[in-house]
């Protein structure tokens, strides 16, 4: 492969660190897969406004290079990332001007986090299914009503358009790039090398299903939880969970319900389907001892939980998502509401 790509990453002030660094990171480890003497697989550009040193969140400063110097007619990839120092979601006119001005010549478009309210703004999302963070995902349908705003995937590419979710989602988006480009064997590498998965356990969620109880849950029930999660394979229905929390069945099923939103039996499933689909997306073990491991019993209970809630049974999942399989779709798929 001799074709070298231009990545462009866009900065500013109050740019997410890990936006801006971690898909950069996983270009660079593609690189380094390169023999000696090799054309590297991209040239990675990151640019500002005005150029020189940008200070992102936290207070570290990053050195770019000018808008204005920028090839645009060259650009295979330019990454938006989110972020700012009011906590808001990016306002920069002459980044979207350029934008605007840009956004039409490269192979790909991307956007991490809140940087999609970058590219919303320039007129680039119109009429597409575009991710952000969980967080601002309901503002950004509410200010752009033109867009398909879906907040459950990690990542998702409409077209030449890829848009993920926040923060450490920008890797599983450049994985994804590079993928695209490279292939599996790649990618996995850079992923390794990484030190995270080249398919984030929990698929297209933003977060997994422990800390989706963890985000909403009581103090009272922290340590229910931290229990549970230790004990999948184990009785875990109401009576027991009930007397783990030194409480009667019903009061219970009571408290928990108002308290968390969802019944018991409902997080025990969340816990359980994430725990197979880590040891699914993971390793080789035999489905039947995966059932059992994470609480399903045998593999007719794993399979039915698999159709209900992600719409496919494990053994295709594990074709589609393991590290050891190929990947069918860059979208991930998330436990039904």
């Amino acid at each position: 492969m001799s074709e070298t790509r231009l990545v462009v990453i866009l900065a500013y002030e109050g740019v997410n660190l890990i936006d801006l660094a971690g898909p950069l990171q996983a270009f660079e480890g593609a690189n380094r897969l390169s023999p000696p003497g090799a054309a590297l697989p991209y040239r990675l550009v990151v640019a500002s406004a005005k150029g020189g040193p940008v200070i992102t969140g936290p207070r570290l400063p990053v050195l770019t290079v000018p808008i204005a110097e920028v090839e645009a007619e060259a650009v295979d990839t330019l990454i938006v990332p989110g972020g700012s120092f009011s906590g808001a979601p990016p306002h920069e006119p002459e980044l979207v001007e350029f934008l605007h001005a840009v956004a039409a010549g490269p192979r790909r478009l991307c956007s991490v986090c809140s940087g999609a309210f970058l590219l919303a703004e320039a007129g680039a999302l119109v009429g597409r299914r575009v991710t952000t963070h969980w967080n601002w995902a309901r503002r950004l349908a509410r200010l752009h009503p033109d867009i398909q705003v879906d907040a459950d995937p990690i990542f998702i590419q409409d077209g030449r358009l890829w848009t993920s979710a926040g923060v450490t989602a920008g890797i599983d988006l450049a994985l994804a790039l590079i993928e695209a480009d490279l292939g599996h064997a790649d990618a996995i590498s850079v992923a390794r090398d990484l030190v995270v998965f080249m398919k984030r356990p929990g698929g297209q969620s933003q977060f997994s299903a422990p800390l989706r109880v963890q985000s909403r849950e009581a103090p009272g029930f922290a340590a229910l939880h931290a229990w549970m999660a230790d004990n999948l394979d184990g009785d875990l229905r109401v009576e027991c969970l009930a007397a783990q929390a030194g409480m009667s069945p019903r009061s219970f099923a009571r408290h928990y319900a108002a308290q968390m939103g969802q019944t018991p039996a409902r997080t025990v499933e969340m816990m359980r389907l994430e725990a197979a689909r880590r040891a699914l997306e993971g390793g080789s073990q035999p489905v039947k001892r995966i059932a059992a491991q994470a609480g399903f019993g045998d593999e007719q209970a794993l399979r039915r939980a698999f159709l209900r809630q992600l719409g496919i049974g494990p053994t295709q999942y594990r074709s589609r998502f393991s590290a050891h399989g190929s990947a069918e779709t860059p979208e991930r798929l998330a436990p039904r509401p």
